[in-house]
């Protein structure tokens, strides 16, 4: 439950600040102010606030200029400028630097609170596991309710577990198919042969077994949203008839000489690079064009740190009234570690440790120990089962002998997290694959990019 995110007014006349802050407050929306632009830049490097509402004139910042500098340091926040009629010309450059809209002076309240109607941020209230408290989520969860508005497809990109299909879900509750089913497919975990069947659907006799008509998830997303996660791990032949289908805004049952025509909204996600995909031959680059309307990159749980904690508690409460311990809390020193951890396997890894913390807390305040976030796992002897500890999932530090170099690099942190966590388990994939929540095939594709780059052992 994210709160109600405040709008930023920037006026040094004080009179008609406190005039546009008591329009806005009497509309039931929260307001802060600034007297000028060092002002406001020192209230947005504190906090979050879903929209800038700012005096073009003021010295010796003007509004204009901090236009500029917030358009650096946080480039979806949306700015509406004042003005007088006589700034105009200046208004015109303020919208080339990026301004939503401005307004002229003297302005009615109706024409403020219109304003401000149109271009907040909107607010993510109405879905649990969609928090927002770091200004980075909520600049995504912002660009995620303004593209829900459209129809276009949506590509989703992010290291596993940084929750794509959350955000997937934000986007179609937020749409005008809200209404409509929402069906997602994982195209990773359904075998090659069955995936084109899976997805369009067939008719009766067309192949073995089959008895009797099916619809595939096209079909079943009508009117509603269809989300193909991890497209990347789509065979070749596959992604062709995919193409025509996104093309055409129809789709023919395997068997069928009747098409059907569509309307969904397409949503996929990768965990892959997708230009490096394309690039190596193992993606379409017109079907990359085709999904990438709208690019949404999910940034890694370290790069969002104030969801940490909201987020634990959040997985706390959710598995501790599962478990019959509604009443579990975090300790101040359990917080302070969960920041600290690195989150190699980010929100998945987070649900994880959480759910693992309601196991074994021994009271009702879960303290550090709880949380086994260095716990080491030894590898498996043949045949053995795994006990509690090599049952958790893999950290960096849970590497044998030596601790991995520093990684500067993203890929280089997940290549040393995923080569841990296999040598954990003694090198099963299967079992690697399920403590990375990473489907065999798309391990078995990063261990070949790894054999290559000479990071492994053939």
């Amino acid at each position: 439950m994210t709160p109600a995110l405040p709008i930023l007014v920037v006026e040094d006349d004080a009179a008609l600040r406190e005039a546009v802050c008591d329009t806005l407050e009497l509309a039931g929306l929260a307001v802060v102010s600034a007297g000028g632009g060092d002002e406001a830049l020192q209230v947005l490097a504190g906090r979050t606030v879903s929209l800038v509402v700012s005096d073009v004139r003021m010295r010796p910042i003007d509004g204009i200029a901090l236009l500029k500098e917030i358009r650096s340091r946080h480039p979806y926040l949306p700015v509406v400028l004042m003005t007088a009629f006589a700034d105009v010309d200046r208004a015109v450059e303020a919208m080339r630097a990026g301004a939503c809209d401005f307004l002229l002076k003297p302005f009615e309240p109706k024409a403020l609170l219109d304003h401000v109607q149109r271009y907040r941020l909107p607010e993510v209230h109405d879905d649990e596991r969609a928090i927002a408290i770091d200004p980075v989520s909520v600049n995504l969860f912002a660009l995620a309710g303004r593209v829900a508005q459209s129809d276009s497809t949506v590509l989703l990109t992010g290291e596993s577990g940084v929750g794509k299909e959350v955000v997937a879900r934000f986007i179609h509750q937020h749409s005008a198919r809200s209404k409509g089913p929402f069906v997602a497919i994982n195209c990773a975990a359904i075998p090659d042969s069955l995936l084109e069947a899976t997805l369009f659907g067939y008719e009766k006799g067309a192949f073995s077994g089959a008895q009797h008509a099916q619809a595939g998830k096209f079909e079943q997303a009508q009117h509603g949203s269809l989300l193909l996660d991890e497209i990347t791990e789509m065979p070749l032949g596959l992604q062709a008839k995919l193409l025509r289908v996104l093309q055409e805004r129809e789709v023919e049952r395997v068997g069928g000489k009747q098409p059907v025509v569509l309307d969904i909204r397409v949503i996929a996600t990768s965990n892959r690079d997708m230009a490096d995909a394309v690039a190596t031959g193992h993606f379409r680059e017109d079907l990359f064009y085709r999904l990438n309307v709208f690019p949404l990159l999910i940034p890694a749980l370290r790069q969002r740190g104030e969801d940490i904690v909201p987020l634990a508690r959040h997985f706390l409460a959710e598995h501790g009234a599962r478990a019959g311990r509604p009443g579990l809390r975090l300790s101040a020193a359990a917080e302070v570690a969960l920041r600290q951890h690195a989150w190699p396997g980010n929100v998945r890894e987070l649900e994880n440790v959480m759910q693992r913390a309601v196991i074994l807390a021994p009271g009702d305040r879960v303290e550090r120990d709880a949380l086994h976030l260095a716990a080491a796992a030894a590898p498996l002897a043949p045949g053995a089962a795994p006990a509690l500890e090599t049952a958790m999932p893999a950290t960096p530090a849970a590497a044998p002998a030596a601790a991995p170099r520093k990684a500067n690099k993203m890929s280089e942190v997940e290549r040393e997290h995923i080569l841990a966590t296999l040598a954990s388990v003694g090198g099963s994939r299967t079992l690697a694959g399920q403590r990375l929540g990473m489907s065999e095939r798309t391990l078995r594709h990063k261990l070949r990019q790894y054999r290559l780059g000479g990071f492994l052992k053939a």
